[in-house]
């Protein structure tokens, strides 16, 4: 049996992890997109409609998975890279 520790621990990281996860992608897929030379709008609107399924399914994961320790490795790791990659192709393009 999960103790209330570890039940808001999986709240937290399937709203604040998954959230900040969604961030990273977005903020990777608008710049990605643009960098290819899509329109700012297009990409912003691709990259919102996918942003509902990986926010979803990072949700479900959160409290699917087995480990803990990698729920949050994994979306608060992927969230860092992902923001940090498309900061940094960001800069690149200007």
């Amino acid at each position: 049996m999960p103790t209330a520790a570890q039940i808001l621990s999986r709240i937290a990281a399937s709203l604040l992890g998954g959230w900040a996860f969604v961030w990273g992608f977005v903020t990777l897929a608008i710049t990605g997109q643009v960098a290819l030379g899509q329109s700012y709008g297009e990409a912003h609107t691709a990259a919102m409609l996918l942003a509902f399924l990986v926010f979803l399914a990072a949700f479900c994961w959160a409290f699917a998975a087995r480990s803990l320790w990698r729920v949050w490795t994994v979306l608060a790791g992927g969230a860092l890279l992902m923001t940090g990659a498309g900061w940094l192709l960001q800069s690149s393009l200007t």
